[in-house]
């Protein structure tokens, strides 16, 4: 639910600046944006908690549900953080690969697809912003609805966590590039190229219980830690991919958006075989420091007697 509003984000944001830039002028589009930050962060920082427990609005059912599921993979006191372990971790390095997949995918198509509308289709910028969203619309409902089949599908114990990732972000990965690939052999027909964008796109949302939620299950403890490495070496995709499609795309022609999409397929495969070989949907060791044991109340307890024993006995 959470990550969904990506898509919604991306969908309002395509979507109305083709029309603030056609009705008010470029400018518009950074005064109207700039002004919806400023209100999220006024409301963000007054109903943002830094822990479920402090939130005075949740409820009792909320705490008890928090802490039989956690408890047994989450220290209220955490060891030094497992630089060593974190970093030498294969499952780790696969989530990484599949990060990089999915963002030159995503930052390629949100960066770059009113390019190929106008380019290719040559939409104005109006229609262009409306069209181009429509993939992201699709991509929010999938994202909820595939959530919600992955959900159902572990808690019938149909599928193991690992595989519930890995099949996930596979459909993610394989079938929106094949629909790009198709996208750019459709050449002028507007009928099939955005309805190949806007089925295959719109499987990118499978990526949500997939990957995108694959450091929770790796490390409760050190979730935050995971997920700015994953995202922060993922997000450099946003830097080269569009650089990279200036350079291809010199003359605008089917011919070089066509070169730029098989690159996209041949990064987002790459990295999903990556995934699937080396991706786990277990606990590691190390979210419990480097010593690899989870330290737990009852243990603590005793510990405790038992150096109490020793100290008594003595």
């Amino acid at each position: 639910m959470v990550f969904a509003g990506t898509q919604i984000g991306t969908v309002i944001g395509t979507a109305l600046s083709g029309v603030l830039i056609e009705a008010f002028g470029w400018e518009s589009v950074f005064y109207f944006f700039g002004s919806c930050a400023i209100v999220w962060f006024i409301i963000f920082t007054l109903i943002c908690y830094s822990k479920p427990d402090e939130h005075p609005y949740i409820t009792e059912k909320e705490k008890k549900f928090l802490h039989e599921k956690l408890d047994d993979t989450v220290n209220k006191d955490l060891p030094p953080i497992p630089w060593k372990s974190i970093f030498t971790s294969v499952p780790l390095w696969g989530l990484v690969a599949a990060q990089v997949g999915h963002d030159w995918g995503f930052y390629t198509l949100v960066t770059d697809l009113p390019l190929y509308m106008s380019d290719v289709l040559h939409y104005s910028i109006g229609k262009n912003g409306l069209v181009s969203s429509i993939p992201y619309l699709v991509m929010w409902i999938v994202s909820l609805t595939s959530g919600l089949l992955a959900d159902w599908l572990l808690k019938k114990k149909y599928l193991s966590i690992t595989n519930v990732r890995k099949i996930f972000t596979s459909i993610a990965s394989f079938f929106p590039a094949v629909g790009l690939i198709a996208a750019s052999y459709a050449g002028c027909d507007e009928i099939a190229v955005i309805s190949l964008f806007t089925v295959f796109v719109g499987l990118m949302g499978t990526f949500y219980p997939g990957m995108k939620v694959n450091a929770l299950d790796l490390s409760p403890n050190y979730a935050g830690v995971l997920m700015a490495i994953v995202n922060g070496i993922g997000s450099l995709t946003g830097i080269i991919t569009p650089y990279l499609v200036g350079v291809i795309t010199v003359d605008k022609t089917r011919l070089q958006w066509r070169t730029v999409f098989w690159i996209v397929f041949g990064v987002m495969n790459a990295t999903n075989l990556i995934y699937v070989f080396t991706a786990s949907g277990e606990v590691q060791p190390w979210n419990w420091g480097e010593n690899g044991k989870p330290i737990k109340e009852d243990d603590l307890k005793n510990e405790q007697k038992k150096n109490d024993e020793e100290t008594a006995s003595q």
